[in-house]
């Protein structure tokens, strides 16, 4: 009886967030595919049942993040803002996400810079803002590890992600608003890709179970070399907490600094 009651108050204690929660809305509609009108329709669910312009991800399996090609930057060699597109497997755009970054930051702190990602929706509302603070992703720094902040709406956290110390994987966690972990991202020894994807496997806290991925999409030689341009596959399952599936899509954007943002590293 004393382990059962152990169980309960565990269960009760991250409500919502892995997959199988029965919480979730799913009201929502795809519109039919119409090559003059690739925008997702959803219905509203009751209000307060999500966070404001989430409810677009609550039956999502898969989240792809395309970035933008930025031809001044190609052309004058420099650091311009990242600018991505986050579209449903239906390729249809459900959010737009641009970066917000001094030209300092950009040009000598490179990768590791400071800045704040602000992803709208089609109708232009903030919905999620993705602070990213300065800080090292070097193993011989442990103390002071990559981290980002997910606010949705802007103003209001609801998780966070951590780099985590390991001598020889990357590795994170999910956490939510109380920066108690809920979900671990064990990326793998090399992230070169060698001509494929690259994945980052999503697990249980205990690592004995992978229930999705975030994968860089290996998109060809020559896009790879010759432009900044990267490919990501958001793979979870439909009823993971939606607020957990945008701090997944901010892991996505940590793992594309700090891994692909110069053009030869997606090789």
């Amino acid at each position: 009886m004393a382990a059962k009651d152990v169980q309960n108050q565990r269960s009760r204690g991250l409500p919502g967030f892995l997959p199988g929660a029965s919480d979730l809305d799913h009201s929502l509609s795809v519109s039919p595919s119409n090559p003059d009108n690739q925008v997702w329709q959803p219905d509203h669910p009751p209000p307060g049942s999500l966070p404001p312009g989430l409810n677009y991800l609550s039956q999502l399996d898969l989240i792809i993040v395309h970035q933008q090609v930025e031809l001044l930057g190609m052309i004058l060699g420099t650091e311009t803002v990242n600018k991505y597109e986050i579209k449903n497997s239906l390729g249809q755009r459900i959010y737009f996400a641009v970066e917000e970054s001094i030209c300092f930051n950009r040009t000598f702190c490179s990768t590791l810079r400071s800045c704040t990602l602000r992803i709208t929706d089609n109708s232009g509302r903030e919905v999620i803002t993705v602070n990213r603070p300065l800080r090292c992703d070097s193993c011989w720094c442990p103390c002071y590890l990559q981290e980002l902040e997910i606010q949705a709406p802007p103003g209001i956290i609801v998780g966070y992600v951590a780099q985590k110390w390991d001598p020889f994987l990357p590795k994170f966690t999910i956490q939510n608003a109380n920066k108690e972990d809920i979900l671990k991202i064990v990326g793998p020894c090399a992230t070169c890709g060698c001509f494929g994807d690259v994945d980052f496997e999503v697990k249980t806290i205990n690592e004995n179970l992978t229930i999705g991925k975030i994968s860089k999409y290996w998109s060809g030689f020559v896009n790879n070399v010759f432009t900044n341009a990267d490919n990501f596959g958001i793979h979870v399952p439909a009823d993971l907490d939606v607020r957990v599936k945008a701090a997944m899509i901010g892991a996505c954007f940590l793992f594309d600094f700090m891994f692909f943002e110069h053009s030869l590293a997606g090789l």
